[in-house]
């Protein structure tokens, strides 16, 4: 152990904690450069991150890329040299590798990459120009992606995110196993994925830390799968509630207003389960059978805007720019705790209690600039 964690600290992360991923538009360079400058790992979601430029509509794809360089860089300023920063990429998105690519020139430090798996991923991202980390929520899963890394590219992941049915956004177990409970709980994936990473460890000879994510919120539930043999967590759903959050105040505002009550499993266009508040869109959804999507920004390899039963980005973006009405409001199990707005140094401060402490912000102004 002692080796893995001076592996890790090298690297720049003093604090065994990755902000989780959150698109369209929720965790850019505001909310990632905040977390990474207390010594976590702040991560920018690569999903439709140019959907403020100007030519969004008519070039998403150029948009995107033009986008995702300025957040990294705005991110490491925000940072102040603290931390790391890391992207995540959907394997589902037509984008992905394109995305990876300039994230890597860009001096990313981490690629994150899940609602799918990342089978190329190795390919994307020369061996030690950034850390490859793959979002597994089961054994089997994490025992077929590198083992096809393995005998395909003679790498390993550098860190695995295990993401556990608690989660928000897309989720990798049938939408039926979490309905009904019959998922496996962090609890028991993590030994199951620990026995997998024992295997590709020894045959690397390096520890490959595992990350547990998904119903995450306080000390207790850090102290509680650390136990059980992770060596962090991952967290998105409680830094919703940050002042540095890039999501606008009346999305905070909205998901504050909700409780566990208000979350529902659905099918989402990307072809996952996810679980998101009931909110109008959803409950149009369920009336009408389909909401037409009335523009195509060509995110999904599998969208066809012929049939398909709504814009999964119109709904986000809606979502992040506070338009209840339209919006798709993704969250984890845990909505029901998130009360107030706070700061991501607050948060770190109270769930890492003894770490060196962060230094106070220059000021909001700095911090949440665009």
């Amino acid at each position: 152990m002692n080796q893995l964690k001076n592996c890790l600290e090298n690297r720049g992360l003093e604090i065994p904690l990755i902000q989780g991923g959150m698109g369209v538009g929720v965790s850019l360079s505001g909310l990632a450069g905040a977390v990474a400058r207390t010594g976590a790992m702040g991560c920018i979601s690569t999903a439709d991150c140019g959907y403020r430029e100007e030519d969004f509509r008519r070039s998403p794809e150029e948009a995107n890329l033009r986008a995702l360089r300025k957040e990294i860089r705005r991110a490491r300023e925000r940072s102040e040299g603290r931390g790391l920063l890391s992207i995540n990429a959907m394997v589902a998105t037509r984008q992905w590798e394109d995305a990876i690519k300039v994230a890597v020139e860009e001096g990313i430090d981490a690629v994150i990459s899940g609602a799918g798996l990342p089978l190329s991923l190795p390919e994307l991202v020369p061996e030690g120009k950034a850390l490859i980390a793959p979002i597994v929520s089961s054994g089997r899963a994490a025992k077929v992606l590198l083992k096809t890394w393995s005998q395909k590219y003679q790498r390993t992941a550098d860190f695995v995110v295990l993401e556990g049915p608690l989660a928000g956004g897309h989720l990798g177990f049938k939408a039926v196993e979490v309905e009904e409970g019959k998922a496996k709980s962090l609890e028991e994936l993590i030994p199951e994925v620990l026995t997998v990473l024992q295997s590709f460890e020894e045959e690397f000879g390096r520890k490959i830390p595992l990350f547990a994510a998904g119903g995450i919120w306080s000390r207790e539930d850090i102290v509680r799968v650390q136990e059980a043999g992770a060596y962090g967590v991952q967290m998105a759903t409680r830094f919703i509630g940050t002042e540095e959050c890039d999501a606008s105040t009346a999305y905070k505002e909205y998901l504050i207003s909700k409780g566990e009550k208000d979350l529902a499993i659905i099918h989402s266009p990307v072809g996952m389960p996810g679980r998101a508040v009931k909110s109008p869109m959803l409950e149009k959804l369920g009336e009408t059978g389909r909401i037409p999507p009335k523009h195509c920004s060509r995110c999904i390899h599998s969208c066809d805007p012929g049939s398909v039963k709504y814009c999964i980005t119109h709904a986000l973006i809606s979502a992040v720019e506070g338009n209840v009405g339209e919006g798709l409001f993704f969250s984890g199990a845990n909505l029901g705790k998130l009360r107030e707005i706070v700061s991501v140094r607050e948060i770190v401060e109270e769930l890492f209690p003894g770490k060196e402490k962060t230094p106070a912000p220059k000021g909001t102004e700095d911090i949440l600039k665009v």
